[in-house]
């Protein structure tokens, strides 16, 4: 059986993921920073129907959680096949370099970019022990650097300094994590959900948790010929959900 884990997954995109391919018969571990709250969230879902699923305590700014949750799902499952670095929060606001405190800026770095790599770094043993291991970074087309320097670009008069240039950082980690793994069976990609309903933006994105979980399934169970290193995003509207970077 695949196995999973999916930081930030007790709400929103995250939790619609587990659900999503715990119908694809992938066994998830649901990653939550208050092992309660995701514990609670797993008994509802056996409830409804959901197999295969259990709650790991995770919080990508404690590296000693980080490494409970690595022992924990090594002792378990022996490997890991997929990880999916979604936890990210958006920060306070204003976000202008004028209002913004620099502590804010660290505070959302520690989680979406940080963070991540902190993760990455103390799975890799294990998603090297799967035959075919798959790291999606969930980042935001607001990550784009292209994109935000288009006027004509829809979102482009949304500047965030701390969001922002968190979600360009990550993206760029992406690119280095894919080349330094290329030679092995990896694939790496960010993969943004695009602007969707969730309690992040107070549901005023126009996307479902349906579709964005989706497409990041699609993105994330590729086979052996699927790109490595790219970034695809869910409101890009043409067939190869490419954006650039």
């Amino acid at each position: 059986m695949i196995t999973a884990l999916i930081t930030g997954a007790n709400r929103s995109i995250g939790l619609e993921t587990v659900k999503q391919l715990s119908k694809k018969g992938v066994f998830v571990y649901l990653g939550s920073r208050d092992l309660s709250k995701g514990e609670a969230v797993v008994k509802d879902l056996n409830e409804k129907g959901f197999q295969n699923i259990k709650a790991i305590q995770i919080d990508s700014t404690k590296p000693d959680i980080i490494l409970a949750a690595k022992n924990k799902i090594e002792s378990e499952q022996g490997k890991l096949d997929i990880l999916i670095n979604n936890a990210g929060i958006s920060g306070t606001y204003p976000q202008t370099t004028s209002d913004v405190k620099i502590m804010e800026v660290r505070e959302v770095f520690d989680t979406n970019f940080f963070g991540v790599i902190s993760v990455t770094k103390a799975f890799l043993e294990l998603l090297k022990k799967s035959d075919r291991p798959r790291i999606s970074n969930i980042t935001s087309g607001l990550g784009s650097l292209t994109l935000h320097s288009d006027p004509t670009w829809k979102y482009y008069n949304f500047k965030a300094i701390s969001y922002v240039t968190s979600k360009a950082a990550l993206n760029s980690f992406t690119i280095i994590l894919a080349f330094e793994l290329k030679d092995l069976n990896f694939k790496v990609n960010a993969i943004d959900p695009g602007y969707t309903a969730t309690d992040f933006n107070h549901h005023s994105g126009p996307g479902s948790v349906e579709s964005a979980a989706s497409f990041i399934i699609k993105h994330t169970l590729t086979d052996d010929h699927a790109p490595t290193g790219q970034f695809f995003s869910n409101d890009i509207e043409d067939d190869s959900g490419i954006s650039p970077w």
